[in-house]
């Protein structure tokens, strides 16, 4: 295994389709074992920037080195060596499960058929049925077997939970944190913000083509100016006009039972505590909301363009 201090260097990458600029001059480095997140709207450039890091499309201008190969020259040992799961792909419709994990394996040199990977992904019950028999979740499932047959360096994940149950997402998660804890890169490309929180080392957020953020997870939330929000549920009665008096409080409402304050600075949500318990409400529960990715996410890229349900493809061009 040749040694590289860097799994994945982009630098200056370009792809047009046509008049569509899809991916306009981005760089970025991933170091060995990290797992990367690549965020954006649909259009936003994931999934060319990663077909050209795989060796799938041609870039127009750029340079690209993946374990310090270039994609498309050094395509066949490169092959050999990172896993790849493709947002869309087919398989013949009567080949069974066990037969298609058993020809990848020829086809990767494997001297034995990674059957523990259907335990795993929990396809060990559909091990005798046929492709075509299997739910959309499952097909996701098998594909991600065969990314991981060859025992990859780097590991390509194109909207991988897209379609799972919350069940199979966290199966899929856990797998990812193995597949980081083995020594392998994860780069992955989703949109779903509590994933990359989850599962992130860095992220690159993409609009237009363009790389707008790039940062740890942590490091990204912490650079949203907003106010922590604090809801405390209390049993007793409240003036709102004492807590917003609190130093470290910015706003307080009263809706019933239920108290939604806003403060910023060290120790407010300690001080608050104790000006509720100064009136002589007794607290039931307590609750904060801080920033969180999907909050940079959505100042970074237009809450108007980002929606939880929109398709997860992304066309050719986009």
């Amino acid at each position: 295994m040749n040694r590289v201090d860097t799994a994945v260097h982009v630098e200056g990458l370009r792809k047009r389709y046509g008049d569509t600029i899809a991916v306009d001059g981005i760089g970025f480095d991933i170091d060995p074992g990290q797992v990367f997140c690549l965020l954006g709207p649909n259009g936003a450039g994931k999934t060319t920037t990663i077909e050209c890091l795989e060796g799938y499309r041609r870039p127009d201008a750029g340079s690209i080195r993946v374990l310090g190969l270039d994609p498309l020259a050094d395509h066949g040992e490169l092959r050999r060596r990172i896993g790849v799961q493709l947002q869309e792909a087919s398989l013949p419709a009567r080949l069974k499960v066990w037969e298609i994990l058993k020809l990848f394996s020829v086809l990767y040199e494997r001297e034995k058929v990674p059957w523990s990977l259907l335990d795993h992904l929990g396809l060990e019950e559909k091990r005798d049925a046929y492709f075509d028999k299997l739910s959309g979740g499952q097909k996701q499932r098998l594909f991600v077997a065969l990314a991981l047959i060859n025992e990859p360096e780097v590991v390509f994940l194109d909207e991988i939970t897209t379609g799972l149950d919350p069940r199979a997402r966290h199966a899929i998660w856990d797998l990812i944190r193995g597949i980081k804890e083995g020594g392998a890169t994860v780069v992955l490309s989703t949109h779903f913000m509590e994933e990359a929180e989850a599962l992130a080392d860095r992220v690159a957020i993409l609009r237009a083509g363009k790389i707008v953020a790039n940062d740890t997870p942590e490091a990204l939330m912490r650079s949203i100016q907003r106010d922590d929000e604090v809801r405390v549920h209390v049993e007793g009665s409240l003036d709102a006009a004492a807590i917003e008096a609190i130093e470290g409080v910015a706003t307080a409402s009263i809706d019933g039972d239920q108290l939604i304050a806003r403060g910023v600075g060290r120790g407010w949500i300690a001080r608050l505590v104790n000006g509720i318990e100064a009136q002589d409400a007794s607290l039931l529960d307590l609750s904060t909301r801080r920033a969180s990715l999907e909050d940079v996410y959505l100042a970074l890229t237009g809450e108007d363009e980002y929606s939880p349900e929109s398709p997860a493809t992304e066309e050719a061009g986009t």
